[in-house]
């Protein structure tokens, strides 16, 4: 009954047609009562309320039309809700006009960082870079071979699995991942990156020596794929493509296989 009647008294408040009575009951609720004596902060009070306003509200009968905290609560939700409602109908076709069709990126480059969600780590300024070696700028066929030799275990015949590379896209030539974090800042590390990239591409396209008779060393590849232990390196079923290891080796032209 006692929350009831407070809770009356101040909806009679605020509705009452005195607006002396309002500023003086208000002023009284500004007050801190705790920091005076008890007799000091009584007193205090009770010059603040007035007596006529107080008897006029304790002796209306209350009619319980009021809803609980919890209910408050949950209309104030109601609220905002129609508030990003009224924002969806009225603003978001507003936004039409700004409208601009997609164009797909051009860049070749993918590249990858860490974030711990603001959390400081020492691997955040790391940078790793992964681009298609059919996307980049080579003339000849040698220029490929030789820069796949020159990239040596940063090149992979598939896309790392952390490249953000779909890994149904068509392979071909396969991927060059470059990755720095030598220097405190991320910038410093991805241009790095870009500038020994820039000199791979440069010396691939060096026609004075091909590196024809250097073979593409994929010793990584089997090694990475013995260590994931999923049957990948067992009778050359790398990548779950058939080889020349695949087939007998009597049944090779000029092959002699021992008895």
């Amino acid at each position: 009954m006692a929350f009831h009647a407070a809770a009356h008294f101040l909806r009679a408040v605020q509705h009452s047609s005195r607006p002396n009575a309002i500023l003086n009951t208000s002023s009284a609720f500004s007050h801190r009562l705790f920091h005076s004596t008890p007799a000091v902060a009584r007193r205090k009070f009770e010059e603040t309320i007035d007596e006529g306003l107080v008897d006029a509200v304790l002796d209306t009968e209350y009619k319980d039309d009021d809803t609980t905290s919890a209910g408050h609560l949950m209309l104030r939700e109601h609220r905002q809700i129609l508030y990003y409602m009224r924002l969806i109908e009225h603003e978001m076709p507003k936004l039409v006009a700004y409208r601009k069709p997609f164009q797909p990126s051009t860049n070749p480059l993918v590249v990858r960082s860490l974030d711990y969600g603001g959390v400081q780590h020492p691997v955040l300024p790391k940078r790793a870079v992964v681009v298609s070696v059919d996307e980049l700028p080579l003339r000849t066929e040698g220029a490929i071979h030789k820069i796949k030799v020159l990239a040596g275990p940063r090149w992979t015949p598939r896309p790392p699995p952390d490249s953000g590379i779909n890994e149904v896209a068509s392979w071909k030539n396969g991927f060059i991942k470059i990755s720095c974090e030598d220097f405190p800042e991320p910038m410093q590390n991805l241009k790095w990156i870009s500038d020994t990239l820039d000199r791979l591409i440069k010396e691939a396209n060096d026609a004075s020596d091909t590196f024809k008779d250097i073979p593409i060393d994929v010793r990584h590849v089997y090694s990475k794929s013995r260590k994931a232990k999923k049957g990948e390196h067992l009778r050359g079923r790398i990548y779950h493509r058939p080889t020349i290891r695949d087939f007998p080796q009597e049944w090779l032209p000029g092959v002699s296989v021992p008895s």
